[in-house]
């Protein structure tokens, strides 16, 4: 429960929108809602800003924030934002402390289709359909931590573990 209580007063510290806290509510888990893209989509698409927070069954924590949200589009589409960012939150090994990862590519801060879950970056991180499992190709839109080379084993391992073989536990979605 403490270390849940740090994990929000770090993710207020890094979103720094009063309003968004005050008045965010969970609008969509994989375990209440089904592990399916299409039910997070309806409960997310049109919100506007969005936080999305990924547990695995390793006990990794990850997710990304967006001020202007995710849509509908059925063949996929990227959606520019300057102030997305993802972050780390846990991981496997506990050597790691909570990180934000700024965009350094705005033009594909996110990309929204019916075909994935929620996905950041040009596959930085993304869900499969089924919300169980995902890939992380961390470092193409968004900014890796210093030492680390976009495509190595470490950026592709760094948010869930591994490249694709990690297993989702949930998947949480807040807006206002």
């Amino acid at each position: 429960m403490k270390q849940e209580m740090e994990f929000q007063k770090k993710l207020q510290e890094w979103i720094n929108d009063n309003d968004f806290f005050s008045k965010m509510k969970k609008g969509f888990s994989a375990k209440r809602d089904g592990f399916n893209s299409q039910n997070w989509h309806s409960k997310v698409d049109g919100k506007g800003k969005t936080l999305v927070i990924i547990k695995t069954k390793d006990n990794f924590i990850f997710g990304g924030f967006t001020r202007v949200g995710f849509k509908h589009s059925r063949y996929g589409e990227y959606i520019n934002d300057s102030n997305a960012f993802i972050f780390s939150l846990r991981n496997d090994k506990g050597d790691r402390k909570p990180a934000k990862f700024t965009i350094k590519q705005p033009q594909y801060a996110i990309y929204s289709t019916s075909s994935y879950g929620p996905t950041f970056g040009s596959s930085d991180f993304e869900l499969r359909s089924d919300l169980q499992a995902g890939w992380s190709n961390f470092g193409y839109s968004y900014n890796l931590p210093n030492g680390i080379t976009y495509q190595s084993n470490e950026a592709q391992s760094y948010l869930a573990g591994s490249y694709n073989s990690w297993v989702v536990d949930e998947v949480e979605s807040y807006f206002i």
